[in-house]
């Protein structure tokens, strides 16, 4: 997130797109609907009309996959119009005219009958939009799940930057990380182009540092392997041996079937994690590990808040903490590695060589964290980033970029678009939520969400079971009937294994981050 949540509460207006917060992301959805009911208004552009939209002064119904139709044609309005930031896009901006050669090509008429909504209501939440400043914009995964999700960030950020909403408090372009320290992660350099602290592994000065501090020679110097190319690599053995640290790839990755030939072919196969899993039945080694509760630590969060973790309890039997399992690991390699904690971890090593955490150390987050950049000892940690329309590179980089379709869309025998994500009482393939008996009670099985207009014409009554089928795989679940649904519409989550969505999906991904097209494919229904 470029902003942070205590804004929210004095936010003037959000424009929220491809998430549905109150069940993916409940905590941060507490915060918008509070500002709301205390003043703020609030934009939905979403497939479906879930929860949130009840609390929204428009609901703009795009087609799956249609997000950038709709954004350049909202643009297309503002630069039409006169609407657009003229002094933060000709003084902290360019590549404005390359924009907006590319936005006039999208007026609300033609756009519209690629996204389904009406012209005169695009125009209308464009005029919305640039009637208020600042407005803080949210997305999460309905955004960059698609074979164009990179693309789609970029609109988001063009759009932002066209209305100046970028460097101020209350604004921002806000993606809500989808899992617990994901953020963290990323941070920590667990991304196959960069070194902890976002440093390129093709910077000769960033691996000669690192070289220095780890004692090694020759780092690589290109850029990694991404999850799929590394499993299609276990197929044709260019991959010899997988680690999997806390993923249970069998049940979140597209095309189960596809999934667990690759994991099958591995050579070698290691397991982390504090439960088994679909995934550590392929495992030729699990090391068992320590859950979040059992260790001392550190969780970034989407703001960029870097918060303490206190063990409250004692890891059950041979469980180890995630980094006292890699450090043996290492040292069967022949490396000693000094740290022994996650404090000997931050003091002397991330903070050491990330210079935008170089700040933060153990004892100054004792109590409510910071959020990066934190370049010193002495610095408050930022709340916001690119304050006056500072950018890292110097000026905000508007790029064009052209609406594409999902890489499969329905047709004749496969009627209907699938689209997944999250429900409420269950995360992810429910590795943890699984064990606990209440959530289980609260939500025990999957369901495939319709309209009453399909349920209808399928003859599909509440509850009765439906079989949903694609090129991939066919699941059979109960039939959800709910107006949250649009007409041609299936809706599914990946929690429950019998159940799971990914049986369906299809294996297709973003050309440069290599995402997966979970949001949508194509799908017949019929009863069972």
């Amino acid at each position: 997130m470029t902003n942070s949540f205590k804004e929210f509460s004095k936010a003037k207006m959000f424009f929220v797109i491809g998430s549905n917060m109150t069940e993916a992301h409940p905590v941060a959805a507490t915060f918008l609907k509070n500002a709301v009911q205390n003043g703020a208004r609030l934009i939905v552009a979403d497939p479906r009309k879930h929860r949130l939209v009840d609390f929204a002064e428009i609901h703009l119904p795009l087609r799956v996959g249609s997000d950038i139709a709709l954004l350049n044609a909202m643009m297309n309005v503002l630069i039409t119009e006169d609407l657009y930031d003229h002094h933060f896009v000709e003084s902290m901006c360019e590549g404005f005219e390359e924009l907006k050669a590319k936005v006039m090509q999208y007026p609300p008429e033609w756009s519209s009958e690629i996204c389904g909504i009406p012209a005169d209501l695009i125009r209308d939440a464009a005029r919305r939009m640039a009637s208020v400043k600042p407005v803080m914009l949210c997305y999460t995964l309905g955004i960059t799940e698609h074979t164009c999700g990179k693309n789609n960030v970029i609109s988001v950020a063009n759009l932002q930057m066209l209305l100046g909403n970028l460097g101020v408090e209350c604004a921002g372009v806000n993606p809500l990380r989808g899992q617990n320290n994901v953020q963290g992660a990323c941070d920590m350099g667990a991304l196959p182009n960069v070194f902890p602290g976002y440093q390129s592994v093709t910077d000769p000065a960033a691996r000669q540092k690192f070289e220095k501090a780890w004692g090694v020679e020759n780092l690589p110097d290109k850029v990694g392997l991404m999850i799929p190319q590394m499993m299609e690599g276990l197929v044709d053995g260019k991959v010899k041996a997988f680690y999997i640290f806390g993923e249970n790839l069998a049940n979140t990755e597209p095309d189960i079937h596809k999934v667990e030939h690759e994991l099958a072919s591995a050579e070698f196969l290691v397991c982390n994690d504090i439960f088994q899993t679909e995934t550590t039945r392929f495992a030729h080694v699990i090391f068992p590990a320590a859950a979040w509760s059992e260790n001392n630590g550190t969780f970034t969060n989407s703001e960029r808040r870097v918060s303490r973790v206190r063990k409250a309890s004692t890891p059950p039997g041979d469980a180890k903490p995630n980094w006292w399992i890699f450090k043996e690991i290492a040292k069967r390699f022949g490396h000693q590695w000094p740290s022994n904690s996650g404090r000997d971890l931050w003091d002397n090593e991330i903070s050491v060589l990330a210079p935008s955490i170089a700040g933060i150390k153990y004892s100054r987050i004792e109590n409510n964290g910071l959020q990066w950049p934190c370049p010193t000892e002495d610095h408050p940690g930022t709340e916001y980033l690119h304050k006056d329309g500072k950018f890292t590179r110097g000026k905000g980089l508007f790029k064009a970029v052209e609406w594409t379709p999902p890489a499969e869309v329905p047709d004749g025998n496969y009627p209907f678009v699938l689209s997944t994500g999250r429900r409420l009482y269950h995360y992810h393939t429910r590795t943890q939520t699984g064990n606990c008996i209440g959530l289980n009670d609260l939500l025990g099985e999957e369901t495939a969400d319709i309209s009453k207009e399909d349920a209808e014409l399928l003859g599909v009554a509440q509850n009765e079971m439906v079989r949903v089928k694609s090129r991939r795989g066919e699941v059979i679940v109960k039939a959800r009937v709910t107006p949250e649904v649009p007409k041609g519409m299936v809706w599914m989550a990946f929690h429950f294994r019998e159940g799971c969505a990914n049986w369906l999906t299809n294996a297709a991904f973003d050309p440069e981050t290599l995402t997966a097209e979970y949001k949508a494919c194509a799908v017949q229904i019929e009863k069972a």
